[in-house]
């Protein structure tokens, strides 16, 4: 079933379809050709700052975290072979401390939406039973519909095509690579240290900051502009905030 036909859910995304293409026609005197790119782009710096509160409270929740860190690492060390009260002391202690381990998670969770939409709008020939005419549109001659990976299959790869999705996996390749040398989570050593703090889920955690790359290769190019706009916007965001509320000292 496709959820995209489903009456609410296509209700939407026509609704997301005609407030683009309305902002791509304010855009088109500026951006000329290019405005419905820079429409995805508008749009991805408005929903961003929409997004500032929630930031700033996992910045927060990142800051709680490192605070309670020695915590939970005497909580495992005392009860680590006993699982069922682990997670209840565990537990007790982010109740006390009016937090939750999984706060700071409402950036990623609201973006999922925003995300889907995009990727519907770009691929997708008809919307709500009228045609897409986004995907008439273009950026320096690449549809905004096509993909890298779409595009080699299909055979309509060009070299248009490989340096504009280049320009975009750079860009988020260099702003990942920044995230992870800046945002290294701490490795313990001590012997009574959690598991999840080891060398090698500290370079699984490094890897996961790629991913986001690998996945421009296969989305529409529109979708690729949002990622490499949102991920450098994360960036910058997130050390404006680490200097706001900075981590404990281990």
């Amino acid at each position: 079933m496709d959820i995209y036909a489903f009456p609410p859910v296509a209700a939407i995304l026509d609704a997301a379809y005609t407030a683009l293409m309305q902002l791509a026609a304010l855009l088109e005197p500026l951006a000329g050709g290019a405005a419905a790119a820079a429409s995805v782009l508008l749009v991805t710096l408005l929903v961003r700052a929409a997004l500032v509160p929630a930031g700033v409270s996992q910045a927060r929740a990142e800051q709680t975290r490192s605070r309670l860190a020695p915590k939970l690492r005497e909580l495992q060390k005392r009860y680590g072979r006993d699982r069922e009260r682990l997670q209840r002391e565990t537990m007790k202690l982010y109740a006390d401390e009016n937090t939750s381990p999984f706060a700071g998670c409402l950036p990623l969770l609201a973006q999922a939406p925003v995300i889907a939409i995009v990727y519907a709008l770009f691929a997708y020939p008809a919307i709500a039973g009228h045609a897409n005419a986004l995907l008439t549109e273009t950026l320096l001659g690449v549809p905004l519909g096509a993909s890298v990976v779409g595009s080699l299959a299909a055979g309509t790869a060009t070299a248009a095509t490989f340096a504009v999705f280049g320009v975009l996996i750079v860009v988020i390749v260099i702003a990942a690579e920044i995230t992870r040398r800046a945002f290294r989570p701490p490795v313990m050593e001590r012997a009574d240290a959690s598991p999840l703090a080891g060398a090698g889920v500290a370079r699984a955690v490094g890897v996961l900051q790629f991913t986001t790359a690998v996945i421009a290769l296969f989305v529409p190019l529109a979708a690729a502009i949002y990622l490499a706009t949102t991920v450098v916007w994360t960036l910058v965001q997130r050390i404006i905030l680490r200097r706001r509320f900075p981590l404990a000292v281990p």
